[in-house]
């Protein structure tokens, strides 16, 4: 996911992109535990996601 793509983004939408993320990174979690997940870098890019997401949230918060 880009930056770019997110900062076109409002709060309301941005707070939906981050539950998806977290449920996201919750199914991964639970498919290593199963033993299910095959390519494990997945786990990295959604972290990343997150984390890019959390950023904009506040600086956003900032602006305001």
């Amino acid at each position: 996911m880009k930056v770019s793509e997110l900062r076109a983004k409002n709060a309301d939408e941005l707070d939906k992109e981050l539950l998806d993320l977290l449920k996201a990174q919750f199914g991964l979690r639970m498919q290593i535990a199963t033993q299910q997940l095959s390519n494990n870098s997945q786990i990295g890019k959604v972290r990343r996601d997150i984390a890019r997401v959390r950023t904009l949230i506040r600086e956003k918060a900032i602006q305001q």
